[in-house]
């Protein structure tokens, strides 16, 4: 039985630019970048949890929840299969529940804080108005989009794949030791973008590193339907 069952919907994907220094602190070992035609990503993201149930079990009040983190992009080689597992880091996770956090941080290993949230979906026959916020270092940040609501699938080999098309999570536990999880979920369709926007302070809210960001336009946005997805029970790698 999978650790975490639930729908991720309505992700909102900004996708920056970074140079690799900005992540080496945050790189778990036996891991390397992943890159896309030769660039270094971070993204950050904003999403739904839905019918959320932890070992086939629903936790009352913690059932339908935003989320939204800070994440880049590695890949795995591993030395039973041969093969190249590509994965996320998250250098921070924002949840509106402390008990999430807490399960998150202590089983995965993971970066959640419990901040007050807001999100706004609005859906019409031809447009979709979606916007993720949360209450930090004195002051709500927030991003959204609008979109045509005309859901196209991935194309092979573009950019919007690489980005969704991780499918293992990874995160540092010590110099030597890093839990490694898959999963599981559809290929996503997106929605055409028709405007977006964004107010995060990144130096406030990930640290001075992240400070480059700041004003700093991204190189996509995607607005991602979602699916069911599948969350695996962890393994403590040691390398």
């Amino acid at each position: 039985m999978p650790f975490l069952t639930a729908q991720w919907r309505r992700l909102i994907l900004l996708n920056y630019r970074v140079e690799p220094h900005m992540l080496q602190s945050y790189l778990p070992a036996g891991t390397e970048l992943d890159t896309w035609n030769g660039t270094c990503y971070a993204s950050v993201v904003g999403f739904m949890f839905l019918d959320t149930r932890l070992k086939g079990l629903k936790i009352p009040f913690h059932v339908n929840f935003e989320e939204i983190n800070l994440r880049f992009y590695v890949r795995r080689l591993d030395p039973v299969s041969g093969e190249w597992k590509r994965g996320v880091v998250f250098v921070r996770e924002v949840v509106p529940k402390l008990a999430i956090s807490l399960v998150a941080n202590t089983i995965y290993g993971e970066r959640y804080r419990a901040h007050r949230m807001w999100r706004l979906w609005e859906e019409s026959e031809t447009e979709l108005n979606i916007e993720y916020a949360w209450k930090q270092a004195g002051r709500w940040h927030s991003f959204g989009v609008k979109a045509e609501n005309a859901p196209t699938d991935l194309k092979t080999g573009s950019e919007a794949e690489f980005i969704t098309e991780h499918y293992w999570g990874y995160a540092r536990r010590t110099d030597r030791q890093t839990v490694e999880y898959q999963v599981e979920h559809p290929r996503w369709q997106v929605y055409p973008i028709q405007a977006w926007h964004c107010d995060i302070d990144f130096a406030a809210v990930y640290g001075h590193a992240f400070a480059p960001l700041n004003g700093v336009e991204p190189v996509s946005v995607f607005l991602a339907e979602g699916s069911e997805v599948r969350v695996l029970g962890r393994k403590l790698l040691q390398v």
